[in-house]
């Protein structure tokens, strides 16, 4: 059916077809058993297995210790240091993109002003009510002190902790203003240095990554479009790798959880129910209240008319997992079904599945408070301000694929001093939080572009009134 056809459908006929279009179209379909399926599989497998071998033999039995030591963890180990591997370039050519983006601003003027300004304000009211309920459960402590003894002894790898110069740095930082502190912190005076160590410094990557996506928006396209491509390809290229690494997440959470299972048995399945829950109630915070405040009030709409005109992209969200691979129903649902004009409909949910990750930023924000909690890193006011900074500039940066937050998470626990080898934990859960949170995500962009229309005087939920859907 060509478009045209598509655009004289009534509503619910056009949602009909765009479903069997998304199942014929989009690049994500999975071929069999789809992934989010074989790693909820696998997490299952690994619990079961784990506590059987915890039952009956014991953690510290010497076939449980063999086992562990010579298969499921090294297998974990190499999923681990696969993600590691594409930290720098992912997150460098995600940022430079994403603001390169953004750099639109300069035709769009206004449009692009709200729009950033909206992506800000939105993503930090979502990492505070994710700090604020991480402080408040205190997920990372509902762990048993012996249990988390182990769990750090485990997983402490060492290449991540502060070396002896970072060590001699925090101690002379400790002389400097808070001014010098954060310029300091922030910016780099060589990049090269911050990125050579075992532990590179991410929010100097960050930083000058911005600087240079800034820097494209100031010249001339003519003069900036073969780096801007160049960064596409490479964001293109780490995006693929993480595809790849994924395939290989069923195997891998197995035998991460297997090994956290068998050798702590219910303790650290109880600490995992807190943090998911943690993660569940933000996210359906930040969903239900923030966003249904901002439909009501900015957008001039009802919140459950929006919801439902959406449903479509809610679906596609969650079963994907993917912003990009939702963009497209997006967009077409956007300017269908809640009226959004085009122009305005195609910057903001464009730019929005690179710039606007809430759910992403405020599962950063509680990832990052759980384990510090769990390695007994006591983060202050300051420090947690920081992590609220870090989350919003990650959810600008993050990768619009399934588990691209986890190279972001890794970063930060690297620069406030936990050791990220404790990422492993709860990499077991994250696939279903992942669901969750780019379903947030992408509908944070649609509330966004319907503040911006309004915003601009255009009148929505207009599009499809007499087709059923007023």
């Amino acid at each position: 059916m060509s478009e045209q056809e598509k655009d004289l459908l009534p509503a619910d006929e056009y949602e009909r077809e765009l479903t069997t279009d998304l199942d014929d179209d989009t690049p994500d379909k999975p071929k069999g058993i789809p992934l989010h399926t074989k790693i909820l599989l696998g997490l299952l497998v690994g619990v079961v297995g784990g506590l059987g071998i915890n039952w009956t033999l014991g953690g510290s039995h010497p076939n449980v210790v063999w086992l562990v030591s010579n298969i499921t963890q090294p297998i974990g180990t190499l999923f681990l240091s696969l993600l590691l591997m594409i930290v720098i370039p992912l997150v460098f050519s995600s940022l430079v993109v994403g603001v390169a983006g953004i750099g639109d601003i300069r035709k769009l003027g206004r449009i692009g002003l709200k729009s950033f300004g909206y992506t800000l304000i939105i993503s930090g009211l979502s990492v505070v009510i994710g700090l604020g309920l991480a402080n408040l459960l205190e997920p990372g402590k509902k762990i048993s002190e012996d249990v988390a003894v182990q769990l750090k002894e485990k997983f402490s790898s060492g290449a991540a902790t502060a070396t002896d110069a970072q060590k001699k740095a925090a101690e002379a930082a400790k002389s400097d203003s808070a001014l010098m502190q954060a310029v300091k912190t922030v910016v780099p005076q060589n990049v090269f240095n911050s990125i050579s160590g075992a532990s590179p410094n991410m929010i100097h990557v960050m930083f000058f990554a911005l600087i240079v996506g800034i820097a494209i928006t100031l010249i001339s396209p003519q003069v900036s479009a073969p780096f801007v491509g160049f960064m596409e390809a490479v964001f293109a290229i780490t995006s693929k790798i993480i595809d790849i690494i994924m395939k290989f997440a069923p195997y891998a959470v197995a035998c991460l959880i297997f090994n956290n299972v068998a050798q702590f048995g219910l303790d650290l399945l109880q600490s995992l129910a807190w943090f998911v829950a943690t993660v569940l109630l933000g996210l359906g915070l930040h969903f239900f209240g923030v966003y249904s405040l901002s439909v009501y009030f900015l957008s001039k709409m009802n919140p459950l008319e929006f919801f439902r005109r959406i449903r479509t992209v809610i679906v596609t969200a969650f079963s994907t997992s993917s912003s990009n691979a939702t963009l497209p129903t997006a967009l077409r649902v956007g300017n269908e079904n809640l009226g959004i004009p085009k122009e305005i409909n195609s910057f903001v949910l464009t730019v929005g599945a690179t710039a606007n990750q809430n759910g992403t930023a405020l599962y950063e924000g509680v990832t990052v408070l759980f384990i510090a909690q769990l390695a007994g890193v006591e983060l202050t006011l300051g420090v947690q301000l920081l992590v609220v900074l870090y989350a919003i500039i990650g959810g600008i940066g993050t990768a619009g694929v399934p588990s691209g937050s986890i190279p972001f998470i890794i970063g930060i626990l690297a620069m406030i001093g936990t050791d990220p080898a404790l990422i492993a934990i709860i990499l077991g859960v994250d696939r279903i939080l992942d669901m969750c949170r780019t379903t947030l995500n992408v509908v944070g962009d649609l509330t966004a572009a319907t503040f911006v229309a309004r915003s601009e005087g255009f009148e929505l939920l207009h599009a499809r009134d007499n087709a059923g859907l007023g």
